[in-house]
């Protein structure tokens, strides 16, 4: 089977006369935990919404392995929704939940695009479809087991603690049978025993086999996570490596700090 999960190639946004991505290259391979980093306004959800289907690119490739197969399927042209049932899920830098449904629908919802029913077994009521409905329950209150949020199953959505709704967000997303799960800053606003909470959650999740792609600000957590981590500036990509060797990397740190240093 093909280790490589996403493959973008070139890939190109302008927005009027502003390039916000300059011919990206970025790649992801099964049960990875890869970081994308830069500066504020370097491109980096940009990215994200040009590859989950928000944004149509002006340029450029995106390709995501078929479940079980050597083969790959383009995501471009696809809708949001499309993308999803192709297997990516994401969360976003702004929560967005369904605040005044419970913690339990949030997740059920997620599960909407692997479900079979349609109009006609919604009216009728047959026994495939309440199946499949109890099996959607069920399914979204494991996740919630796994994410820590159980307690909080009948709870609406904006009702829960500020980093319990990031990890709802997750949960959500998981709900989708991602074979890779982007993570759009989901350490934003958290304090330091979230962040601690949150580190675990990935590194659990990751345990398990799922491919994971973030945006994050928070060095230590990226360092702490991350098997690779690609670096970008003014829409392009300037570095990719391990920790240790984007660390280390003369560019990456004129990037952030804005000076250069010795090499």
């Amino acid at each position: 089977m093909n280790t490589q999960i996403l493959k973008v190639n070139g890939l190109t946004m302008d927005f009027g006369g502003i390039r916000a991505l300059n011919s990206l290259d970025l790649d992801v391979n099964r049960g990875e935990i890869v970081a994308l980093i830069g500066p504020n306004g370097a491109g980096k959800t940009t990215f994200f919404n040009c590859i989950t289907g928000i944004y149509a690119p002006t340029e450029g490739e995106v390709y995501l392995a078929a479940p079980g197969s050597d083969t790959s399927v383009s995501l471009k042209g696809l809708k949001p929704n499309q993308v999803t049932e192709k297997g990516l899920a994401r969360t976003f830098q702004n929560i967005r939940l369904f605040a005044k449904m419970t913690v339990l629908e949030n997740v059920m919802i997620g599960r909407h695009c692997r479900t079979k029913a349609f109009v006609l077994g919604a009216v009728f009521r047959n026994k495939a479809t309440r199946d499949e409905e109890q099996s959607i329950l069920e399914t979204s209150y494991a996740i919630l087991q796994k994410v820590g949020l159980e307690q909080y199953v009948n709870e609406f959505a904006n009702n829960l603690p500020y980093g319990a709704q990031r990890r709802l967000e997750v949960a959500r997303a998981l709900a989708t049978e991602p074979l890779l799960l982007l993570l759009d800053e989901p350490a934003a606003g958290m304090n330091p025993q979230e962040t601690i909470e949150l580190e675990k959650l990935i590194k659990e999740i990751s345990s398990e086999g799922q491919s994971i792609l973030l945006i994050e600000h928070d060095m230590t957590l990226v360092m702490s996570l991350s098997d690779r981590i690609f670096v970008m500036d003014y829409g392009k990509k300037i570095a990719e490596g391990t920790p240790v060797e984007i660390r280390e990397n003369p560019a990456v740190i004129k990037a952030y700090l804005g000076e250069d240093v010795d090499a």
